[in-house]
């Protein structure tokens, strides 16, 4: 059984939590294939929906050109020869994404603005998503559900099904057969802007996201921070081009529990 972990006390944060992340393969060699993350890039500049995450890119991407742009903003191999074997995320990267994050955080608590959340990796990242929307609302932020119960055919781990957008701790997540969804589908958030936009009400300060949920609210035009795995180009593609504001690389499927210290740090240098 994994436990929740902690940064040490009296530690340098960033330091102990590089050590953790390495050691825990939340970055470093990390669990995903090389040739799956190859894949992905190939399959998004052939146009594949499900690794565009709802983004329309400003220009055609080569293959090439998305390697070399992972190489830069996740830490992966930058050599094409490198076919097989584990991937890897530079844990450094990890950080100084992490704070840029954490940056748009604080200015949206002091501003005590109007924050947006969703996943589409809720077995693991929903423990960071919950945590960040608890403290915002504690810091005076108005955390928004909108299109609570909207149902749509989508596609769960290659399988098309029928999904609910639901709300855990004011975050987004998609409901398929009683539980949460893994998905790329930008559909939950295109309804949950459409019904922001139907009812009135303004648009969020900030939207906090991963797959689908990020790309989708990037491709609106709205200020976006995400997580992003080394076989999730399209985020980092979108902060490329300037529709996403922050992409954090990390492995986005690993125990929940070993995210704590990822969002420790997250709300200390927020300040929150």
């Amino acid at each position: 059984m994994i436990s929740p972990a902690r940064l040490p006390r009296g530690a340098s944060n960033a330091h102990a939590l590089r050590d953790h992340l390495v050691a825990h393969a939340i970055a470093g060699t990390v669990a995903t294939p090389r040739q799956d993350s190859l894949s992905k890039y190939r399959r998004m500049v052939a146009g594949d929906w499900q690794c565009q995450f709802g983004l329309t890119f400003t220009r055609p991407w080569t293959v090439e050109e998305v390697l070399a742009e992972m190489a830069h903003r996740c830490g992966v191999s930058g050599d094409p020869a490198v076919q097989h074997g584990p991937d890897f995320i530079d844990p450094d990267r990890t950080i100084d994404r992490l704070r840029a994050m954490a940056a748009r955080l604080g200015q949206v608590a002091a501003a005590h603005g109007r924050v947006l959340l969703g996943t589409g990796h809720p077995a693991g990242l929903l423990a960071i998503h919950a945590a960040l929307s608890r403290r915002l609302r504690a810091a005076g932020c108005r955390v928004l559900t909108p299109a609570p119960g909207w149902r749509g055919r989508l596609l769960f781990d290659d399988v098309r099904q029928d999904g609910e957008l639901r709300y855990w701790d004011g975050v987004a997540v998609v409901s398929v057969f009683g539980g949460l969804g893994h998905t790329h589908a930008a559909g939950p958030m295109e309804a949950m802007i459409a019904d922001l936009r139907g009812s009135g009400q303004p648009m969020p300060d900030l939207v906090i996201g991963d797959h689908g949920f990020a790309g989708a609210a990037g491709a609106a035009g709205l200020l976006v921070v995400g997580f992003a795995d080394c076989n999730d180009p399209a985020l980092f593609v979108g902060e490329a081009e300037g529709q996403i504001d922050v992409s954090v690389p990390l492995d986005d499927n690993v125990h929940p529990g070993l995210y704590e210290p990822v969002t420790e740090f997250l709300l200390a240098e927020a300040g929150l």
